[in-house]
């Protein structure tokens, strides 16, 4: 039987690498995001085991009509994987101090605690939920609001799984290091930070949405059943600093 696969931030990147490794494995995905046009294009992209739901899930209500509207679709969600975020730091734009902690707040934290506890009661025992972090929220990331906001996902996520875990769901946090072709990053690095980047793995190679995604994929599986409450680094081992 095909599973019921949520994604958030599934449009584009990391995210839509995910989708397409389920789709692949026959289940049924549904793509969650701010942007209809980008959705519709990774939904037509992954072909009818895909669904996109626009929603902006910094909004309580929000989670709550998504919510609503799977449950009236199918009932249940086997997996949850948690994908939405980003630095508005990157975004550019002049941010007072308040602003900027906010909005990475609203953009990786509620985004993921909302739609989390609004799909509690949705998830099939044996389920999985997936958390994206980062690499920031382990080393930082020269900005301090992203990491720290990726970092309360992993408190988050042990709280969860410990709740969770009676009825069979694992609960885990990806946190990936430096990924090439994704909207985080959108070109917007030199080369020589680029370059900078890869250089300190220690496999020597940048790393890519579909490393991501097979752990993802791995940690969904009934092989993954025993592995919860884990922060899972995909960096090439560059959290160890060089």
């Amino acid at each position: 039987m095909s599973r019921i696969v949520v994604i958030s931030g599934g449009g584009t990147g990391i995210g839509l690498a995910v989708a397409e490794n389920f789709v692949r494995s026959g289940d049924q995905v549904v793509l969650i995001g701010r942007r209809k046009e980008v959705l519709d294009a990774a939904a037509g992209r992954l072909g009818a085991g895909a669904l996109a739901l626009p929603a902006d899930l910094a909004d309580e209500q929000e989670a709550a009509r998504v919510r609503d509207l799977l449950a009236e679709r199918y009932g249940r969600v086997d997996v949850l994987v948690n994908s939405a975020g980003g630095n508005v730091v990157l975004g550019g734009g002049d941010l007072t101090t308040a602003e900027l902690w906010t909005e990475n707040f609203r953009a990786n934290v509620l985004t993921a605690v909302l739609l989390t506890e609004a799909l509690r009661g949705l998830l099939a025992d044996g389920g999985r939920v997936l958390l994206v972090s980062s690499i920031a929220a382990i080393r930082g990331g020269g900005s301090g609001s992203y990491g720290a906001a990726k970092a309360a996902l992993h408190p988050y996520a042990y709280d969860l799984a410990a709740d969770l875990g009676p009825r069979g769901i694992t609960v885990n946090v990806i946190a990936p290091g430096f990924v090439d072709d994704t909207e985080f990053f959108g070109g917007r690095l030199s080369e020589e930070r680029r370059q900078t980047l890869i250089g300190q793995t220690l496999n020597g190679r940048v790393g890519v949405p579909e490393d991501v995604a097979s752990l993802a994929h791995w940690l969904a599986s009934q092989g993954g059943g025993h592995v919860t409450a884990q922060v899972l680094q995909v960096n090439g081992g560059a959290e160890r600093g060089r």
